[in-house]
């Protein structure tokens, strides 16, 4: 089974890095979720709360102020304030 690959971070550190089964996301033009073998994409954030499932199932979620994310390749990279 393919999954994603998830890094988060912020200015100040690491907040996550691991494998994970989606993500929801609130962009700048509403929310999105990404999802195993998603198109490319990078998009802009907006304050809100990111929330993300591991491949154990367990649930996070982190509020953020704002910015951005890429995916490529079943790998995302998510950087916020």
């Amino acid at each position: 089974m393919v999954m994603m690959k998830l890094s988060i971070v912020s200015p100040e550190r690491e907040l996550f890095k691991g494998e994970i089964k989606e993500i929801n996301l609130p962009g700048t033009k509403g929310k999105f979720t990404i999802l195993t073998n998603h198109a490319p994409l990078v998009s802009s954030l907006e304050k809100g709360e990111v929330h993300y499932t591991t491949i154990e199932g367990i649930e996070y979620s982190l509020e953020i102020e704002e910015g951005f994310i890429e995916v490529s390749n079943n790998v995302v990279s998510v950087c916020v304030s």
